[in-house]
């Protein structure tokens, strides 16, 4: 697999579609080879930690591939006997092998393994046979064997002794028995079809007891190693009165077939043995001789009437045939013998087995279909239908079983993950035998969902809007963005910043990057700026990290901070100069106040009374028009001059209040309003109308220079003001036209005078629109004229 992989990467980068049908046939062949399985062998007794083989070099695989592909090796069965050492590639054995305990009845001893190797998956099976060692000498099941024999035994008889055991297979297995000197017996050695030795003692010549009653012999059983190992025993020949009779079984051979799940003290077969004697020569008793101590432990012999009876737990997974035999004693120490050969049936009573081999306990949510999450294996100790195992997954789930051999499974993918959805399963996969009575086993496998960043943050809202009161403190909180993501971890982290943009920019706020809480850094001005909007990023910590924006709309609102501004009269003339006809009727409009309020609402909405007068009676103020007009009709009486004091106030908590002063002068005509003027006025030489005329174009020639100088220093301040983004503080526009219907139009009254002269005639000649300062519109009905007089003004002050 690994070879494939590089092989295909080298065909991708070449682009040769002819190499790579080139490179995937080579990968194939290369494939099959490392299907092939490894065979290795070593004797039995070898060290701990000793040198099995050197799996890289035989494999062919590069050192490093070994770790980063997880390489490991698994032995067959629950305990693992070897080790592979990931760095040098050497497989030892974890244990010393005892080949008489891993394979106690079998000629030849195999052990299997299979080697794992991940990234991508692949398996590779060996084997090691295990050399069996002559560490076992044969044993006799008894010190001392005792045989009686009649003297009436004729030479050539042949009695059957017990054999000896040897856990040693092979050429260090039993292969020859040996009598020590005697002149009456020798041995014969035999060999049965299952290719186990047996041994018979052969009566040379008549035994006469009354020369001889009893011998002992030194039977001796030598194994084929090197060297030889050898264990004795020794026979007692005791020679019997003669007893013509011997007892006579009804078969050779009782066959019996027994399932494996029979029950303690089941009856399995019943030997029988006859003998024509008579007394206690006819007496038979039964008794095992040559069988195996497992046998013995398995069976029940009743010795009077040769019942056998099942006295242990069958396993047919342990032996599937037991061979017995049996011996039937008389009276007289005559014996005969007879074989009992017992076939273990198969029965389902072992459930399957799931071996995990390999888990990935975490998978990315983005990992494609067919992606290899788990390796396992099932087994089944049974036989035939009683071993075939299935497996399948409870519940319906994005999983799917693959077989790959030797009752191996693949637990794979078979759809897209979502662990939004679901973040972790539980796989519980059930195998299950098809025996008539079906067992089965169940395995839970959790998988966990690892993260993928696939979901960016998103905002509770798309638009925020927050307000705050205008002068506040800096680093005023004044409320808090949210945005979650879906996803979990440092792909959940969401990060708040402001998006930048060139056309602009708002230093006054600023998002906290963790919590989303946005402050007012400075105070605001509501004249300046009332509202405004920032874009706000919402950025994960995926990588790559995904964002979302959303809209911050920051409304300033108003706070009475600003006190009405005086338009007329002008608030750095000390009193404004008016003139009012002694005819004057009652409302008579004498003069307008005109002042504007830079707040909003209803901290702009103006209101003017009457705060201070000479005579208190003659003038009234209008409360929102601030048009000061005669409360009654002027008579005689009243004093030629007066002083108003008007207070124009606004509606704010608390409110703020500005006064304007007027100087009013009642006057009969021309002649009257002359000598008011001269009175503070020099003495007017011959020259006067010349000098007045130069004096008159002097202040209209200083006036345009102060008037284009004023005009530079302003163009100069904008520009300068616009470069730093903040706007002039001018006068709202709704202020203007919220007083708009209380400023009905101001009379100016053009004052001509005869030079020289005390009789001059007053003239009305025409009203003239008031000046408006600059930023300040005209009300509504009034057109913005060129021509402004200052007479009235310049009256005032000498009336005053």
């Amino acid at each position: 697999g690994w070879l494939f992989w590089r092989v295909m990467v080298c065909g991708r980068r070449s682009g040769d579609s002819k190499r790579q049908v080139i490179s995937f046939i080579l990968c194939f062949c290369v494939c099959q080879s490392w299907a092939e399985t490894l065979r290795y062998s070593l004797p039995e007794e070898t060290e701990r930690d000793s040198f099995v083989a050197n799996i890289a070099k035989d494999l062919g695989v590069p050192l490093s591939q070994l770790a980063a592909r997880k390489a490991r090796v698994v032995s067959e069965g629950n305990e693992q006997l070897f080790r592979l050492n990931q760095n040098t590639g050497i497989l030892t054995v974890k244990e010393s092998l005892d080949r008489e305990d891993i394979c106690p009845q079998s000629d030849t001893c195999t052990v299997f393994f299979k080697i794992f190797f991940e990234n991508p998956l692949q398996l590779i099976r060996g084997e090691v046979e295990v050399r069996d060692v002559n560490d076992n000498s044969p044993v006799f099941p008894e010190k001392e064997m005792v045989l009686k024999i009649l003297e009436t035994a004729s030479p050539g008889s042949r009695f059957p002794l017990e054999s000896a055991q040897d856990k040693d297979v092979g050429i260090n297995g039993l292969q020859n028995y040996s009598l020590g000197p005697n002149p009456l017996f020798s041995l014969a050695i035999g060999t049965g079809k299952d290719g186990v030795k047996y041994v018979e003692l052969v009566l040379q010549r008549q035994l006469d007891r009354e020369e001889q009653a009893e011998m002992n012999l030194l039977l001796t059983a030598t194994d084929g190693g090197s060297p030889p190992r050898s264990g004795t025993t020794q026979v007692r020949i005791v020679v019997l009165d003669a007893n013509d009779n011997i007892p006579v079984f009804e078969r050779e051979t009782y066959e019996v077939r027994l399932a494996e799940n029979s029950p303690l003290e089941q009856l399995v077969v019943r030997v029988a043995a006859v003998d024509p004697d008579e007394g206690s020569n006819g007496e038979v008793r039964y008794a095992f001789t040559q069988t195996s101590e497992r046998s013995r432990q398995l069976f029940q012999l009743n010795p009077a009437t040769g019942e056998i009876r099942v006295a242990g737990n069958l396993d047919f997974e342990e032996a599937k045939n037991h061979k017995m035999v049996v011996k039937a004693t008389d009276g007289g120490e005559l014996s005969a013998h007879c074989k009992v050969q017992v076939e273990v049936l198969d029965v389902n009573d072992n459930a399957p087995e799931i071996a995990l081999t390999s888990l990935t306990a975490s998978i990315p949510e983005d990992a494609p279909p067919r992606t290899v999450v788990a390796l396992f294996s099932v087994r089944d100790l049974d036989s035939g239908d009683n071993g075939r195992t299935e497996c399948s997954i409870d519940g319906d789930l994005p999983f799917s079983l693959s077989p790959t051999f030797d009752n191996y499974y693949e637990l794979r993918t078979n759809a897209a993950l979502d662990r939004e959805r679901t973040a972790e399963y539980n796989i519980t996969i059930t195998a299950m035998d098809w025996g008539r009575t079906r067992l089965s086993a169940r395995k839970s496998i959790f998988v966990q969902i690892a993260d993928v960043n696939d979901n960016p943050p998103e905002f509770t809202q798309e638009v925020y809007t927050m307000s705050v009161t205008e002068n506040n403190s800096p680093m005023l909180r004044i409320g808090s963005m949210k945005a979650t993501d879906a996803d979990a971890g440092k792909n959940a982290r969401v990060n708040y910043g402001l998006v930048r943009q060139e056309s602009k920019d708002h230093p006054e706020v600023s998002v906290n990057a963790e919590n989303g809480d946005v402050y007012i850094l400075r105070p605001l001005d509501y004249e300046k700026v009332r509202s405004f909007e920032v874009t706000v990023r919402a950025a994960d910590g995926g990588s790559p990290p995904l964002s979302t924006q959303a809209v911050l709309r920051v409304v300033v609102r108003d706070e009475n901070d600003n006190a009405p501004v005086l338009l007329h009269p002008g608030p750095d003339s000390s009193a404004a100069g008016e003139l009012v006809p002694r005819w004057a009727p009652s409302g008579y409009l004498v003069a307008k106040v005109v002042a504007v309020d830079a707040d909003a609402g209803q901290n702009a909405w103006l209101s003017y009374e009457l705060a201070k007068a000479t005579e208190p009676g003659l003038f009234r103020v209008g409360l929102h028009s601030g048009e000061v007009r005669t409360a009654r009709a002027v008579t005689e009486r009243d004093a030629p001059r007066h002083r108003l004091i008007v207070l124009v106030r606004d509606r704010g908590q608390p409110s703020r209040s500005a006064t304007a002063t007027l100087a009013v002068a009642l006057v009969d005509g021309f002649s009257e309003a002359h000598l008011l003027v001269s009175e503070e006025a020099p003495a007017a030489d011959p020259d006067g109308p010349l000098t007045l005329y130069l004096i008159a174009s002097l202040t209209c020639v200083s006036a345009l220079f102060l008037a284009t100088a004023v005009a530079a220093v302003v163009v100069k301040v904008r520009q300068a003001r616009r470069r730093e983004t903040e706007t002039l503080p001018t006068f709202p526009t709704t202020a203007t036209e919220s007083n708009a219907g209380s400023l009905p139009r101001s009379y100016v009254y053009d004052v001509c005078f005869a030079a020289g002269t005390v009789n001059s005639e007053f003239r009305f000649l025409r009203p003239l629109f008031p000046c408006f300062p600059a930023g300040l519109p005209p009300g509504p009905g009034e057109q913005r004229s060129s021509v402004c007089s200052q007479d009235a003004a310049n009256l005032g002050d000498e009336g005053d």
